[in-house]
């Protein structure tokens, strides 16, 4: 990854987005929205966390612009707007499994 390495401006940014999924419950939200789009009380009975938790980390999210929100039938459904982001996620399962982790 040339770019990355070679422009200071891209390394802050990829950096910005990392620190935005280096988060358990926020990187465990975008491997959701990898799959579906959910609204916010869905993604906190997945995930096992209050609602106002799931809404918190989404809004760190929101902010980052790696996800966005559609409202439909007085539900805020929550989806996955930087697609290659889910290409990460694999990454990150890969690298468990090689590590002896089951990401399951």
């Amino acid at each position: 990854m040339a770019h990355t390495c070679e422009d200071p401006g891209a390394a802050a940014e990829a950096a910005e987005v990392l620190k935005a999924i280096a988060n358990p419950v926020r990187l465990r939200i975008v491997a959701i929205l990898c799959d579906e789009e959910l609204h916010v009380n869905g993604l906190a009975e997945r995930l096992g966390v209050a609602q106002a938790t799931v809404s918190q980390q989404l809004r760190i999210l929101r902010m980052r612009k790696l996800v966005d929100v559609t409202r439909q039938n007085g539900h805020a459904y929550y989806r996955l707007v930087e697609p290659h982001l889910k290409q990460m996620i694999q990454c990150m399962d890969s690298c468990l499994v090689d590590r002896g982790v089951n990401p399951s």
